[in-house]
């Protein structure tokens, strides 16, 4: 029997870790059947994880899954006692995407894919094994292009997710676009809450929080502009550091409809194809930065301390692991009973 204090929110984790960052020139992929197995296998006093936010990219779930594929799927979920929360669009140029602020042909192709999530995220709901998740994206570019032209970028980017928000609409769905630096005109907290606002769709259009890159916006990587820690920060000073986290929260909680939980070091990484980016390391890491379950509040309380309900899931997010890591039961015990103190801390019935 669960000794869990609170039963909302659901506590899931991502699959698309056994993908980002691997491939031909890093690490071997890691299988969705692997993710699901390890996922389905960790328990903690009773408590397991309740599902897993989805990837919708080859050598994981195909964007272009047939209705037997999904089905298949779903079977898969349901023998692991798991079920589907938020889906992963594959909006970027290699996986068949375009850039957001890009031509109209590029445009296009991210709308595609957007449409195609969505579409993936009405059949599976039909098929008993989705209740509630976001389909995530962001705009496909990197800062150094968005730079170019700010103003008109963040413009062009905002009239795409206008049309990516009308797409979702029809399909039921809702979309969160996860602030990270290496994607442009989301690469700094304040160019976020400046897209979401040019969109003005927040029915539909929300943030997708994950505490390793709000983290990096404090440290302004990309956007200097935005730097809220002084370029001298002495780490030991966790204070200023809460401080500063809680101004980026204060400004995007109001958006946010999907949270990640996690940890960082206050480095950046990339490996394999992906840029740089904030830098995933395990709960229990030494050098990472934050009190995680502390941390985790600033996004699930609202000022008042009351909870935000904001979202029916929370979700771990590890990036860039090494597979020794990713494959060994034991990592996952030790994530879930980190997002199970998240959710003592935090959550609700």
């Amino acid at each position: 029997m669960s000794t869990s204090k609170h039963k909302s929110p659901a506590l899931h984790n991502a699959m698309w870790p056994g993908i980002v960052g691997k491939g031909s020139d890093s690490e071997p992929f890691i299988d969705l059947d692997t993710m699901l197995s390890l996922t389905a296998a960790a328990e903690v006093d009773g408590t397991k994880f309740d599902g897993v936010d989805l990837f919708l990219s080859l050598p994981h779930t195909d964007i272009d899954s047939t209705d037997d594929d999904l089905k298949l799927l779903a079977e898969k979920l349901a023998a692991h006692n798991l079920v589907a929360g938020s889906l992963v669009a594959p909006v970027w140029p290699p996986v068949g995407g375009g850039s957001a602020m890009g031509s109209e042909e590029e445009r296009s192709a991210f709308l595609t894919q957007v449409r195609k999530a969505c579409a993936i995220g009405k059949k599976l709901r039909d098929l008993g094994v989705r209740k509630y998740g976001v389909v995530r994206i962001d705009s496909a570019v990197g800062p150094a292009s968005w730079a170019e032209n700010p103003a008109a970028n963040t413009m062009r980017i905002a009239d795409t997710f206008r049309e990516a928000c009308t797409v979702a609409e029809g399909y039921g769905e809702r979309l969160a676009a996860e602030g990270e630096i290496c994607w442009g005109g989301m690469h700094g907290w304040k160019h976020m809450v400046e897209l979401l606002e040019k969109v003005g769709r927040p029915r539909t259009l929300g943030f997708q929080a994950d505490m390793a890159h709000t983290m990096l916006y404090t440290l302004g990587y990309n956007s200097p502009e935005s730097r809220i820690l002084p370029a001298d920060y002495d780490w030991s000073d966790r204070g200023v550091l809460v401080e500063a986290l809680r101004q980026v929260a204060q400004a995007l909680r109001p958006w946010t409809i999907d949270f990640h939980v996690a940890q960082n070091d206050g480095t950046v990484k990339g490996s394999g194809s992906h840029d740089k980016t904030g830098r995933h390391c395990p709960p229990d890491d030494s050098n990472g930065k934050m009190d995680i379950v502390k941390i985790a509040g600033l996004w699930m309380r609202k000022d008042d301390g009351t909870p935000t309900r904001a979202y029916k899931h929370i979700c771990w997010d590890g990036c860039m692991f090494p597979n020794a890591m990713m494959t060994s039961p034991e990592t996952w015990v030790k994530i879930l009973a980190t997002l199970i103190r998240v959710r003592d801390a935090h959550g609700w019935d």
